[in-house]
């Protein structure tokens, strides 16, 4: 039996193509709303597509933000990814409105300053020695589709550019983030994906 891994569904987020690139590297995957099962798994992925702000309503909704933040404090594996990585962050701001986010990670969530916003495709990272996520996988693409980005925080921090640097990824203790989609990713996200697994 893999490590279990919840996917938590609070409506918004890729859900199954996330839960098939988790079972193809070996993790026993639920995808629920259900607050106590987040609780109790080995490994936590928050998932999220669109706006920010409709995302922390989402959350909000099922009661799941209270969740995410006390399996960080504990040191329980949470990986966000792309609008899921941004909720973890302090703020986001989209279209001259503040949002307030879980407060994880600190740092905010900005519009991406580039000719052409969407970031929508493939593009290569660059990432510290120090990343456990991006063993074996350092000069890999992976897939992005977003407008907004955070430009700095504290961590093991992996960048990428588009019109600005900003961060692709950050390893801050139990909590990982990236920005791109690694189960959209193919082979170099399911081996991140692996990687992340093999935390918990």
């Amino acid at each position: 039996m893999g490590r279990s891994v919840v996917v938590l569904d609070y409506g918004s987020g890729n859900l199954r193509s996330a839960q098939r690139a988790l079972e193809r590297v070996g993790a026993a995957v639920t995808v629920t709303s259900q607050v106590a099962a987040a609780e109790r798994a080995d490994g936590l992925v928050v998932p999220g597509v669109g706006a920010f702000a409709a995302c922390m309503a989402g959350l909000a909704a099922i009661d799941a933000g209270g969740a995410v933040v006390a399996r960080a404090a504990a040191g329980r594996p949470v990986l966000g990814i792309c609008v899921g990585m941004q909720v973890l962050f302090d703020a986001g701001v989209e279209h001259g409105v503040r949002t307030r986010g879980l407060g994880v990670l600190p740092g905010r969530v900005e519009p991406l300053r580039a000719p052409i916003v969407p970031h929508m495709g493939w593009n290569t990272v660059t990432a510290p020695a120090a990343s456990v996520l991006f063993h074996g996988i350092e000069r890999e693409r992976f897939y992005f589709v977003h407008s907004y980005a955070v430009h700095e925080t504290p961590g093991t921090v992996t960048t990428c550019e588009h019109g600005e640097p900003f961060v692709a990824a950050v390893e801050a203790g139990a909590v990982c983030a990236t920005q791109f989609h690694p189960e959209k990713s193919g082979v170099a996200g399911l081996a991140l994906l692996e990687n992340w697994l093999e935390t918990l």
